[in-house]
């Protein structure tokens, strides 16, 4: 018995047709950017958010600590706090007491 070629060929395309829809839906779930990755890229933006929160905190901080030691009106008591800290200096009327560390 033999084959009738046009069915032969309509049963291959639609193998191929068939192939080409199970590849991209596999693509569409494992893929780079498909649902499996979703859920890391959605971990991924968490964690950028954090970071993001934690640097824009830290450079408030340094911007106001900046803003204390301008030359035209620095804060005295900042300025005092890194004079001792930094060059190991205190008033002669000061005691100094050292803490010991955990």
């Amino acid at each position: 018995m033999r084959q009738n070629p046009k069915l032969a060929r309509g049963t291959i395309k639609q193998a191929l047709a068939l192939g080409c829809l199970l590849f991209l839906g596999g693509v569409a779930i494992a893929g780079p950017s498909g649902l499996i990755a979703l859920g890391e890229k959605r971990r991924e933006l968490d964690q950028r958010q954090d970071d993001v929160a934690r640097l824009t905190a830290e450079r408030d901080r340094m911007r106001n600590r900046v803003k204390l030691l301008d030359p035209s009106h620095a804060d005295p008591d900042l300025a005092g706090e890194l004079l001792r800290s930094e060059l190991n200096v205190a008033h002669p009327d000061e005691m100094v007491m050292l803490l010991p560390k955990d």
